[in-house]
């Protein structure tokens, strides 16, 4: 009787365990893409300008955040290679903030833009790694009056011109 009960005990406890983690998990901050992308008229203008200083987009993103809370993006970036990351928030945020860690967890960026600023709600700025590795941005803003916000971000990589043949003589 006492084998059985204590099998019983440890089969349930088996089941659940798993239940628990999965909900410990749900508080993991995921990033969504806003509804609709109230940036988009900015967004379309930016592209513009740098396309025609030799940039194209290499990714891009509208994001929900949440006031206060970063919202960390990761991607590998070449060495050499000159980028541009861009990141625009709510204009009713007070303060934005940009920070960019090389793969050894190395602050290479800081940018801080407060409301009322000249650059506003835009974070701009040019980038280029001295090692291929993997690179973590994280914006944030915060708004007093919002909770949940939409931001948007853009790298952009600068094209190399084609680089001519070496003829072999």
């Amino acid at each position: 009787m006492y084998k059985w009960f204590l099998r019983k005990v440890i089969s349930l406890l088996i089941l659940l365990l798993p239940s628990h983690f999965l909900v410990a998990q749900s508080d993991v901050i995921r990033q969504q893409s806003c509804d609709g992308n109230p940036y988009q008229q900015t967004v379309d203008s930016l592209k513009e300008v740098f396309a025609g200083q030799g940039f194209s987009v290499l990714r891009e993103a509208s994001m929900t955040m949440e006031s206060e809370y970063e919202m960390p993006i990761v991607l590998p970036m070449t060495q050499g290679t000159w980028y541009h990351f861009i990141f625009i928030g709510d204009p009713t945020s007070r303060l934005y903030e940009v920070r960019m860690f090389d793969y050894s967890e190395k602050q290479v960026v800081y940018k801080k833009n407060m409301w009322g600023d000249v650059d506003g709600n835009i974070i701009s700025y040019s980038y280029v790694p001295k090692m291929s590795e993997y690179h973590m941005i994280k914006p944030v803003q915060v708004n007093k009056t919002k909770k949940k916000m939409c931001g948007y971000v853009l790298l952009l990589r600068k094209n190399q011109p084609a680089q001519p043949e070496k003829s072999s003589r």
